[in-house]
């Protein structure tokens, strides 16, 4: 819940770094309330939420794409059906780069 919530708090940082678990623990905890909002919510509140989750999920792609030590123009790959899709969750999946290009174990 912590990831999901600093993905809220640093809505609009575009120049930090987001580790695999911070990413994949924030994606995960949205799955679930994006299921309860789905269920519980009406379609007007949905279309609320669909919005405002929209930059967060950006920024938190970026960020992800940087520590990966990725391009960020890589967030381009979603528009390509399926395979692009499949291309930027491997991209997503890969290790950690610190700043002097070393691996994180």
């Amino acid at each position: 819940m912590t990831e999901y919530l600093n993905m809220w708090r640093n809505f609009a940082n575009f120049s930090y770094r987001t580790t695999l678990r911070g990413y994949w623990m924030a994606v995960l905890v949205h799955f679930f309330v994006g299921l309860l909002v789905g269920w519980f919510l009406p379609n007007s509140l949905r279309a609320v939420y669909s919005v405002a989750i929209f930059l967060p999920t950006l920024s938190i792609v970026i960020r992800r794409f940087r520590d990966a030590g990725k391009s960020w123009l890589n967030i381009f790959w979603t528009l390509l059906p399926v395979f692009g899709w499949i291309i930027e969750i491997v991209l997503l999946c890969q290790p950690s780069i610190p700043d002097d290009g070393v691996p994180v174990v």
